[in-house]
């Protein structure tokens, strides 16, 4: 036998080893890798109903018209939030959807299913002035990534004047 063809060949010893080490490491960083994605997930999902919120106002002033932004089922306004949303200049201020009159601007497709979005409203509607309509205090959007208690959780807050921001820490969809 040629020696030359035994020393470049792993024992069986070496692979258990080297397989045990692995295994140690990849249960060490599952769990970090599953709570950066649910951040992660967290942090772009609350950003873009903040940046569509935003989005709404900016063209409620602009135009001087009524935007209505709210949870999208079928052709119609919905009630998951979860489902997306649209984004569209309300023409008759009604809150909801109207396809023959109504101009959709900006249309969020669905976000996870396994995530939930807290609020109490139907919809939220701009007057030309950027201002809330038709409420008398502050709404609120709570996203939260895989479950209702999630220390991911990200709250969007809108004032009745109309100011957007987003706030994280101590909040969740329970």
């Amino acid at each position: 036998m040629n020696k030359r063809y035994y020393d470049k060949a792993f024992t069986l010893v070496e692979l258990m080893v080297t397989l045990a080490i692995a295994t140690i490491l990849l249960a060490i960083a599952v769990p970090s890798f599953t709570d950066f994605y649910e951040n992660s997930r967290s942090e772009a999902a609350s950003s873009n109903i903040q940046q569509s919120l935003f989005m709404a106002r900016s063209h409620a002033i602009s135009y001087g018209a009524t935007v209505t932004v709210c949870p999208r089922s079928g052709s119609k306004c919905g009630t998951d939030w979860i489902n997306g949303f649209d984004v569209f200049i309300d023409v008759e201020g009604t809150g909801s959807y109207d396809s023959t009159k109504d101009q959709v601007i900006r249309t969020i497709d669905a976000f996870n299913s396994n995530d939930f979005i807290k609020t109490s409203l139907k919809s939220i509607s701009f007057n030309s002035e950027g201002m809330i309509s038709g409420t008398a205090g502050n709404l609120q959007f709570i996203y939260c990534p895989a479950n209702k208690a999630n220390a991911n959780s990200k709250a969007i807050e809108v004032s009745v004047t109309g100011k957007i921001r987003k706030t994280t820490g101590n909040v969740n969809c329970s």
